[in-house]
């Protein structure tokens, strides 16, 4: 089946938004401007961009409300019959987020002090790691049982991250980055993989009792979120951070500096608005994609945003080309549609090659039939864990709540 224009227009949309936010916040850390101590100095304010993603997912709120309204306009014109047709339920207590929000925020401030520090293409690779934690996890907590294509998945994204890691410790390292930094910033960037998947597994465990529209979804966790790390960027401002503070004053954060940086270089303001700008498309996007497509052609698009971000790296010449970098991004990518049981073993079942169907008793879990693995509904899978959290109709019954 063909995809329509809008189909095809919310894929584009996903991969070049989706591509903006990673390439957009390492733009704004690579830039130079006049600090509060009147000298030029890099933007290094991850946490001050991590508020701003967070207040782009807050738009993601205001999105769902004007669709909505929009929605309701339509039905008016409609006769009455139609006018009938329930709406997506909003009633959940918003308090459920919080938590959620909070590993958001953790994971998302710890990506970006690595950002700082590693390559950008490293960062979305390296990114792909946070399957190996949810995987174990879900078994602990869960109690969800891994089949062996899960663990072949996740033993291959193992790899690719190791070789990933070795290209950045092998390459030629440019005057921005030395190689002991590299190794931390590709460190924290793994560590908050493991913080995103304790996020997805309360997301798993708490939020599907209720059905809550995706854009609204993200759009809670956003404002919960820019609450929390704007409250927090007040303490930040006096605690000192030694050697890992990239501000003048020597602290955790310098949102005053911040800002005097964006009004001395209009450039930056472009660039932190493109992450702002950009997260709020980027979950438009997903979920459109989830709902319109499916949850695999999702997973598909994400990796060609890697490769896009990869890519465009290279070209702006923000990191040398190491032959072991494409081979770890393969090799991860492979782990990841194994893992999600994506592309690779349903062709080999549709050939008669694998028949690795679960055998009837296995399928039964607390007296009711499990339902069939696939890459929308399987419950062991990162994109299941966040498409079930927020429940959206469509007509593949897939759902999606959408991160970056």
């Amino acid at each position: 089946m063909s995809w329509t224009k809008f189909q095809l227009g919310v894929a584009l949309l996903m991969v070049v938004t989706g591509s903006i936010n990673t390439l957009s916040t390492k733009w704004a850390d690579r830039m130079e401007s006049i600090n509060s101590e009147g000298e030029l100095a890099h933007f290094n304010h991850p946490f001050f961009q991590a508020d701003a993603m967070f207040l782009g997912e807050l738009s993601c709120m205001a999105a769902f409300y004007i669709m909505r309204c929009v929605a309701r306009s339509r039905r008016r014109r409609r006769n009455n019959a139609e006018l009938s047709l329930p709406e997506e339920q909003t009633n959940f207590p918003p308090l459920i987020f919080y938590v959620p929000a909070f590993c958001d925020m953790v994971a998302t401030s710890t990506m970006y002090v690595g950002l700082t520090l590693t390559y950008a293409s490293s960062f979305q690779m390296l990114r792909g790691s946070v399957i190996v934690f949810t995987g174990l996890l879900s078994v602990a907590f869960l109690n969800q049982k891994l089949r062996y294509f899960n663990w072949l998945g996740i033993a291959l994204v193992i790899v690719g991250l190791v070789v990933v890691g070795v290209s950045d410790f092998l390459g030629d390292n440019t005057e921005d980055f030395d190689t002991n930094g590299i190794i931390t910033g590709d460190l924290l960037i793994i560590a908050a993989q493991v913080v995103t998947a304790t996020q997805m597994v309360v997301e798993q465990r708490f939020l599907t009792k209720h059905t809550v529209p995706a854009l609204l979804a993200v759009g809670w966790e956003g404002l919960f979120g820019f609450i929390t790390l704007t409250i927090l960027l007040v303490p930040f401002y006096y605690i000192p951070a030694g050697m890992f503070s990239g501000n003048p004053r020597g602290t955790l954060e310098d949102p005053i500096d911040a800002f005097i940086q964006l009004s001395n270089n209009p450039m930056l303001v472009v660039a932190v608005l493109g992450n702002v700008i950009s997260i709020a498309f980027f979950n438009f996007a997903g979920v459109s994609v989830t709902k319109e497509l499916s949850a695999t052609t999702r997973m598909v698009l994400d990796s060609v945003r890697t490769l896009v971000v990869w890519l465009t790296s290279l070209a702006l010449k923000w990191q040398p080309f190491h032959y072991l970098q494409p081979i770890g991004f393969i090799v991860l990518v492979l782990g990841m549609f194994i893992y999600n049981d994506v592309l690779i073993l349903p062709y080999m079942r549709s050939k008669g090659w694998v028949n690795d169907a679960l055998p009837e008793e296995e399928r039964i879990v607390d007296g009711a039939e499990e339902p069939a693995c696939d890459a929308t509904s399987r419950p062991s899978t990162p994109d299941a864990l966040i498409i079930k959290k927020a429940s959206l109709s469509s007509s593949d019954g897939s759902a999606s709540g959408v991160k970056s």
